[in-house]
């Protein structure tokens, strides 16, 4: 029996275990039929891997009230839950496209399962709030070995003309995988514990290495030898921890305070110092040569744009919705299904759209669906029917982002060659997050100082004593949580709660149409920068 070969002796040859498992395979007409039937368990082990890192952000936004709760934190700690998974994600995630490319994509999409899913279990063990940035953080890293590799995968075992379906199966099997996401969550934080949500993750892993490592083939885009971008990676990710560091502490310690100046200044230094290494190093981890093309520049543009005001929106929607509203968690994750199912019932037809259509129209006409459906979320007060308010917001907004993201991938990956595919992916799935992050950050200091004004605008009219002010002014870092003070009662008592829930809605309807302005921006960068019969420059 002849040596078996992995992904690094044979970088563009597939190689399965299972039904084509007769021996070594030793040219690329060999492997016609063993992809042809991989594919299948292709798509179903990169949806499964996806589906781990699009459950956790669902659920642990629905959880993120319940984390604020229970380890008595401000805003800006829980948005450093958040954040830190974000942060490395979206700056790693280009490492972890090009590693891929470079190692093998099964390889390095495997490795990011493994250390996503023992991250996760650290999560739920997690015993104060700095464990558990600091276990979010290296889930991030997990997520962004993770996640390039499963579109780059996608990429290299379909043909051209059947990749825009296989992309769009991909995105609608991902949505319903991770619509009973914030549910289950909701679910596990009332019957058991915030803690909870993070163990899920461990059976998924299990399946998906098992998947992988028998039926997924492997692939490289180079086979130069050459190294990854690691100086680049560290680069990217310092800056960009500054620029969050600043953003987070600002609504908390002032705009002018030296650490706060000495973040984002820092931050933006380090971000310009990474730019201008990726155009002097020979193996950047985000080409800029790339950036030539109109569509890849226009596109990612738009993800910039149109996933900024989605991860503020879905941050703030949770807080609302449970201590607002008075829902409980699980009915909170079971607001959200109308948006995933809508997602994942279209993403498959919204994927041939590209085909049929073009790249301009459903890019222009899906952000235009989604700013409608951002600026509904700004109409309910603070006890709204959820049938008559949320429920048509979430509604919209799916069908809007559902037409959007199939066709946003397509057209990216359709940017490049074959051998940038990986890159390519890190690249927009950086945007996205980094976008979320940015939003969390940014957003979250808006809403703080809107609902401090409004507060105080309140407590102005109602001619509240400066010692309960004073008290009340404390509270305005924990927005939705804020309490009023113990020692007033009766019918005071009553109005100020219901002032700090109208100053919450107040900030929350100013984030919504904040969100809904970037998705309308969003479409008309697209409808500026995408050809009109979707063609790529490369």
């Amino acid at each position: 029996m002849p040596r078996r070969r992995n992904d690094h002796d044979m970088p563009m040859i597939s190689l399965t275990r299972g039904p084509c498992d007769e021996g070594v395979i030793r040219s690329a007409a060999d492997t016609t039929g063993c992809a042809e039937r991989a594919r299948p368990w292709v798509l179903a082990t990169t949806i499964l891997g996806s589906s781990m890192a699009f459950i956790d952000s669902s659920v642990v936004n629905v959880a993120l009230p319940a984390i604020q709760a229970d380890l008595a934190i401000t805003v800006g700690g829980a948005q450093w839950v958040a954040n830190a998974y974000l942060l490395m994600l979206g700056s790693l995630i280009l490492v972890g496209g090009s590693a891929g490319d470079r190692f093998g994509r099964r390889r390095v999409f495997a490795l990011g399962i493994a250390i996503f899913t023992a991250a996760s279990i650290s999560c739920g063990l997690a015993p104060n709030i700095g464990a558990l940035v600091a276990a979010r953080a290296v889930q991030g890293v997990g997520g962004a070995l993770l996640v390039p590799g499963s579109l780059a995968i996608i990429s290299a075992a379909f043909p051209a003309d059947e990749r825009g379906k296989a992309i769009g199966t991909w995105a609608g099997f991902s949505a319903l995988t991770t619509a009973a996401g914030p549910v289950l969550g909701g679910w596990l934080v009332d019957a058991l514990s915030w803690r909870a949500i993070f163990f899920i993750n461990a059976p998924i892993a299990l399946l998906t290495l098992a998947l992988a490592f028998r039926h997924v083939p492997g692939s490289r885009g180079t086979s130069d030898g050459r190294d990854v971008d690691w100086v680049g990676g560290v680069l990217v990710t310092l800056g960009l921890a500054g620029l969050v560091y600043g953003l987070t502490a600002a609504p908390d310690s002032g705009w002018t305070d030296p650490l706060v100046l000495g973040g984002i200044i820092g931050g933006v230094l380090i971000i310009a110092l990474f730019v201008r290494h990726e155009a002097a190093t020979p193996l950047p981890i985000m080409p800029l040569e790339l950036f030539r093309s109109e569509v890849f520049s226009g596109a990612n543009a738009m993800t910039l744009l149109l996933y900024f005001a989605l991860g503020g929106a879905m941050f703030f929607l949770p807080f609302n919705l449970i201590q607002i509203q008075g829902y409980s968690a699980t009915l909170a994750g079971a607001a959200f299904l109308p948006f995933t199912l809508i997602m994942g019932m279209t993403s498959q037809w919204s994927g041939g759209l590209v085909g049929r259509y073009g790249a301009r129209k459903p890019l222009t006409i899906g952000p235009i669906i989604a700013a409608a459906g951002f600026a509904l979320f700004a109409v309910p007060g603070s006890d709204a029917s959820y049938w008559t308010t949320f429920f048509p917001a979430m509604a919209v907004l799916g069908l809007g982002m559902a037409v959007s993201v199939a066709p946003l991938t397509t057209t990216i990956m359709g940017a490049v060659e074959e051998r940038y595919a990986g890159t390519a992916s890190g690249i927009n799935n950086a945007v996205s997050r980094v976008a979320g992050m940015l939003a969390i950050a940014l957003l979250g200091a808006l809403a703080n100082g809107v609902f401090g004004s409004t507060l105080d605008a309140h407590m102005t009219r109602m001619q509240v004593p400066a010692e309960i002010r004073v008290a009340l002014d404390a509270e305005v870092p924990k927005l939705a949580e804020a309490k009023v003070p113990p020692q007033v009662v009766g019918e005071q008592r009553r109005a100020l709660e219901e002032e700090l829930k109208q100053a919450f809605v107040q900030s929350f309807r100013v984030v919504m149409l904040v969100a809904a302005g970037l998705a309308l921006t969003s479409a008309l960068c697209a409808f500026l920068t995408v050809g009109p019969h979707g063609k790529t420059t490369r």
